[in-house]
This record gives C-alpha cells, sequence and structure tokens, in this order.
C-alpha cells in the first residue's frame, strides 16, 4: 500500500478535525497521523481509528527555534518513511509540514485550508500573516479549501495561483456523521434534564449558538440582537454552549454583564455531547465573522434545525435563504435581531426550514460523501 501522512498542529485536532477518516482511508492506504501531543490525545486516537500515530512537537504560536526543531523532525519522518502525500491541516502543521515534506522530495504536497484567521488581522501582523501563509502555499503541490468562498478570498488575496486549488465535492474537511447528529437518535430524558434544569417552559422559544465565546463568533451582535427582542417577548431564551477565551479574543464588558445579568440568557460553558441542546433549540444562530466550512451549522442542520447565519463563506454555502435558514450581515446586530423576530412569528416557517435543514445535510455534507471526494482525490494523483 502507497503511505500517506496526515498532520495537525495538536493531537486535539487531529482527533476532532478528522475523526474516522484516517480508519476509513486505511482501507486503501497505509496511513499515519502526526500532531503534537500536549493535550494527549494521540494514544486514543490511535486506538479508535486503527492506525499508526507519532508524535512531533508543534506549537500554535510563532516560536522560530522550535518551529525549525519541528521541521528538522518531519523530515526526518519524510526521508524514513518515504510518503506518497504528505496532506497537512491547521496553519502551523501546514507551514512546517510543506516546508518539511517540500525539502524531502515528497512527491504530492496537499494542505488543507479551514479558515484563514488573518482576514480580521491588521498592520504588521497581517503582512507577516501574508508572508507565511504564501511560503506554506509555495511549498505545497496543492491547496484545498474547504469552502468555495475561501478558495475566492485566497485568489483575491493572490496567496497563490487558481491552478493550485481545488474544494472537494460541495465543501467541508471531514462532513458530518448524520446518524450520531440525528434528531430521533437522542435520549429525550437527556432534553428533559436540561428543560428542568434551565426552567424551560415547553413554550419557550429557545435560540442556541454552539462554539467558542468569543468576539470573532459575533457574540456581541447576538448578545445585543437577543437582548432587544427579548424585551420584547419573554418567552424567548438564548443558550450559549462552549468555552470562553478571554485570553485569545475576549468580549467586551457590557457583552460580558449582560450574558451574565439576563436571567433569559444561559451559558452553560463547554459540553462533551451538544446533541441534546440542539434537540432542545427551535433556532440555532451563528453570527461568526469568520469561519473554514463550520461544522456547528452542518450539525445543527443534520439535527434539524433551521439557522441564522452570517454572510461569510462556508456559512453562507451551506444555509439557502428562505429554505434552510436565514443569511444576515455579519457584524450586523439590527439584522440579526429582524431575522430572528421573522422567524419566532412564524413557527410554520421553522418547521418547514427544519424539515430542509436534515435533507440538505444529507445529500450534500453527509460524512462518507466527503470522505469519497477525497479519496477519489488521491486516487487520481500518480
Amino acid at each position: 500500500m502507497k503511505k500517506i501522512i496526515r498532520i495537525t498542529t495538536v493531537s486535539s485536532s487531529l482527533k476532532g478535525l478528522l475523526k474516522g477518516q484516517l480508519s476509513f482511508m486505511s482501507s486503501y492506504y497505509n496511513m499515519i497521523g502526526i500532531a503534537s501531543d500536549e493535550d494527549q490525545h494521540l494514544s486514543a486516537y490511535q486506538k479508535r481509528e486503527g492506525v499508526r500515530t507519532m508524535e512531533v512537537s508543534m506549537t500554535r504560536k510563532i516560536t522560530p527555534i522550535k518551529d525549525l526543531i519541528g521541521v528538522y523532525n518531519l523530515y526526518k519522518i519524510f526521508k524514513k518513511e518515504k510518503p506518497f502525500i504528505v496532506h497537512t491541516h491547521t496553519p502551523k502543521a501546514g507551514t512546517l509540514g510543506m516546508f518539511a515534506a517540500k525539502l524531502a522530495g515528497v512527491k504530492h504536497r496537499l494542505h488543507t485550508i479551514a479558515g484563514l484567521p488573518l482576514v480580521e488581522v491588521t498592520g504588521a501582523k497581517r503582512i507577516l500573516l501574508n508572508v507565511v501563509e504564501k511560503f506554506t502555499y509555495g511549498c505545497s503541490t496543492m491547496i484545498l479549501p474547504n469552502s468555495f468562498g475561501m478558495r475566492e478570498i485566497i485568489i483575491k488575496e493572490r496567496f497563490c495561483s487558481e491552478a493550485k486549488l481545488k474544494v472537494l465535492g460541495n465543501g467541508s474537511s471531514n462532513g458530518v456523521d448524520i446518524e450520531h447528529f440525528n434528531p430521533e437518535n437522542i435520549n429525550k430524558h437527556d432534553v428533559d434534564k436540561l428543560r428542568i434544569k434551565y426552567e424551560i417552559n415547553q413554550d419557550d422559544i429557545i435560540l442556541l449558538f454552539v462554539g467558542r465565546i468569543v468576539k470573532d463568533k459575533g457574540i456581541k451582535e447576538l448578545v445585543d440582537a437577543f437582548d432587544s427582542v427579548n424585551k420584547l417577548n419573554k418567552k424567548i431564551k438564548l443558550i450559549l454552549v462552549g468555552p470562553k477565551e478571554d485570553h485569545l479574543d475576549p468580549l467586551d464588558k457590557q457583552t460580558n454583564h449582560l450574558i451574565n445579568t439576563r436571567e433569559n440568557i444561559i451559558a452553560v460553558g463547554a459540553t462533551d455531547d451538544v446533541r441534546p441542546y440542539y434537540s432542545l433549540c427551535d433556532i440555532f444562530v451563528f453570527p461568526s465573522y469568520r469561519e473554514g466550512f463550520p461544522n456547528v451549522v452542518l450539525e445543527a442542520g443534520s439535527m434539524g434545525k433551521a439557522c441564522i447565519v452570517s454572510n461569510i463563506n462556508g456559512c453562507n454555502e451551506i444555509i439557502i435563504p428562505e429554505y434552510n435558514g436565514l443569511i444576515v450581515p455579519k457584524k450586523n446586530s439590527e439584522k440579526l435581531k429582524e431575522a430572528i423576530q421573522t422567524l419566532i412569528l412564524d413557527i410554520s416557517l421553522i418547521k418547514t426550514m427544519s424539515k430542509n435543514a436534515r435533507k440538505n445535510v444529507i445529500e450534500k455534507y453527509q460524512r462518507k460523501v466527503v470522505w469519497n471526494e477525497i479519496l477519489k482525490l488521491y486516487n487520481s494523483l500518480d
């Protein structure tokens, strides 16, 4: 079997972003997973996926000495293993992995782009990130944006030639497990426990956000819009599921104040299983400023939920206006408020969108569809 090495910066990304994928590919190729293992997921991932893993220390920050050591360690592995393909995910793994693979003479060097943090950055840092991005793309033989909107951003920024870019299928890096995120497979008792815990009545209308509770996810706009709507309708509640990352992208004081003081805003923190929350909600809201191809919107769709999303790449490819959700301008709390009001005043529209949401995900984004597109690409290389 030909050998393929897949790399993410940290093992939690390997575990989460590529769940099930390496195991699937191992029927066709000799698969190896590489990541830094400070978060200690490599062993469990190896056992779960049934593939070989290796640890190479990499950092998410700019650390020149450590980065050079990482390149050298990857280079040694590539020279020894002689992979047919090196395929990287996440920014730092992409830069180090593509550079090392080029130095080692690996013929096929693929890098998946699942988001560009630099689009919200300005000044000297933006210039530096642009240089690093172009360097990474220059070391690769193919760049795989996981959305068509991401492809257009890359072209606009002139990070590489159009000929080097390819979006697989309908987008997404790993698709969604439509059986795991299936409303029919959720324990109703778990949902009822949440209703009791958070004092949610059957006639309450529940809005849900899942993701990091940070500025870039549009939390300020969401909280402001919800607060305005809630003053008119006390039956509406907002649930925020996800960790705060104040050290990376803190919310402003006013937004934190509203989250902490409004009784109809429920911040639950991180959770191991988001499915009961999807089941509980009526509308999923995701007003992010930037994404690659947002898994949470796929998950919500697979759970049969109408969505309100910002008009950014990925989100505006999954959501079809008036069919399975609504799209609003990013960073616009007034338009977000209008969209929320539109749906809560038309329950029949919510039901129609919910029905279409799961159908859309099954047709375009279920996991096996995405995996087969990647396999098709691997098989096309010689």
